[in-house]
Order: structure tokens, then sequence, then C-alpha cells
């Protein structure tokens, strides 16, 4: 469990898994790197696999004070830079995708390929109503009651009962996950600021883009802007709601792994 001491002196945990080229996984909002638990193994026998837990989440420190997508994104640049990679690919779900567009254009030399899941390009009217209503409940309910609406906004019906153990064990450990509380909200205050749509066209990376038809938090038009404002991208669909990559871990991978396996073969 190596442990990265950031430029500004905030602790960032990170996990190390397999041998070869360079594969940076970003969680999303949650920030944990065990959201992709289910994914790392199906990756390991051909890329070193990192993933982080962002600041303010996790094993990492939780400072006071703002929060930047920005801020993560360096994060995510320092790791690997400690890690000795000279190139990764990148692939970041929701709030990950976009902390993986800001890598993207602010270290592209690092970036071997790049692949955005279930994110945006900017926040619309819907997003800021969606993203505020959340804030309103973490702050007025608890973070037992926010997890239980990420829960039934972010999963299929069919998930959440064939899961129930799983899922209670997220709400019983919300309290934990989501302190302190002031954190959490920063975080979701960041998304309703940052974006960097206007510099999308700027990516030279070989882009996927991976979206759900049926996602109610990130709605699938979103993923279809981002294909076409991303030089040359390419669109794929993976339904299974906002966090399909946990409900269709297999199918997931192999997505992933396909574009991975296409960019290092040119």
């Amino acid at each position: 469990m190596p442990t990265l001491l950031a430029s500004d002196g905030c602790r960032v945990t990170y996990d190390v898994s397999g041998k070869g080229q360079a594969l940076l996984l970003i969680p999303g909002l949650g920030g944990a790197a065990s959201f992709w638990n289910d994914i790392v193994p199906l990756l390991v026998d051909r890329y070193k696999v990192i993933s982080f837990d962002h600041r303010g989440t996790g094993r990492s420190d939780r400072p006071l004070g703002k929060y930047s997508v920005s801020r993560i994104a360096q994060d995510a640049v320092e790791i690997l830079r400690a890690e000795n990679v000279d190139t990764a690919h990148i692939v970041g779900h929701s709030t990950g995708g976009l902390v993986a567009q800001f890598i993207a254009l602010d270290a592209p030399a690092l970036v071997r390929s790049l692949v955005i899941s279930g994110s945006w390009e900017k926040p619309d009217a819907r997003f800021v109503a969606m993203f505020e209503a959340r804030l309103a409940v973490l702050r007025a309910a608890g973070p037992i009651e926010y997890q239980k609406l990420t829960h039934a906004i972010g999963f299929p019906s069919s998930f959440l009962e064939a899961n129930t153990a799983l899922l209670d064990r997220a709400i019983e450990n919300a309290a934990d996950a989501l302190s302190p509380p002031e954190v959490a909200a920063a975080r979701i205050e960041m998304l309703l600021a940052d974006e960097r749509s206007g510099d999308l066209q700027r990516i030279a990376a070989r882009t996927l883009i991976i979206g759900a038809t049926d996602d109610a938090l990130i709605p699938f038009a979103h993923s279809q802007t981002l294909a076409a404002m991303i030089p040359g991208a390419r669109l794929a669909v993976i339904d299974g709601a906002h966090f399909f990559p946990r409900v269709h871990p297999e199918r997931y991978a192999k997505t992933v792994r396909e574009f991975l396996e296409e960019t290092d073969e040119q």
C-alpha cells in the first residue's frame, strides 16, 4: 500500500499490482480505489495496474478546504512519476473521467491512451440540479440517506436486489466514508465549478468513451457529446445504469482491454 506525499503535503494512498505497460484507474466521486476491485484482476496479467484513493476519501488524507479536479489530476500525475512511469493508459469513471480529461490536457506526454466512462464534458442545468440536490441530501439528511440515494440512482434494481449484503455494508460504512462531511461536500461542490470543455479539442490521445443509455445520474448524452468534442474519439455502450463497471465488470474490462491492446499494437 504505497503512499504519495503530494507536492502540497497531502498523503495520497494507492495500490499497484501486475506488470507491463502502466494502466491508471481513477474512481468516481466516492474516490476509493476499491471501486475497481472486480476490474483489476481481469487486467493485471498484461498491465501494471495503479489505482488510488482520491484526497478526501478512503485511506488518503482528508484535508479541510476547497477541493478541485485539477489538484486530484496533479496527484495522479505525481503518483505515476513516483512509480517511474513514462506513459500510461488512463481510465477514469464518472468524476474519474473528468480527472482523466485534465490529465490528458495538462500532462499529454504521460497519456498513452484515454478511456472515459460514465462522465461528462461540463455541468448542464440537469447536472447542476442533480448534484445540488445530492449535496442538500448529504447536508440535511446525512451520509446514510445520501448513500441510499446514490445506490437508488446509480444501480439497476436487479443489481440492488442481488447484492443486498454488499450494498448494506456500504450504507453501514457511509458515515466513515463521507467523513468529515465538510470534505464530502467540498468534493461535490468542485464538480459544479470545474470543467475544461473548451479545451477538449486539444486532446491528442487515442480515446474511448463508454456510456450507458440507462444512466440516470449522468445521461448518455454527455458521453455522446464527449465523443463528438474529442478528436477521433470512439463511443461504446455498456448499459447497467451509472455504476456499470461494477454491474458488468467482465464486459467493462473486455471493452477496455481490447481498446488498450489495439493502442499497444499501433
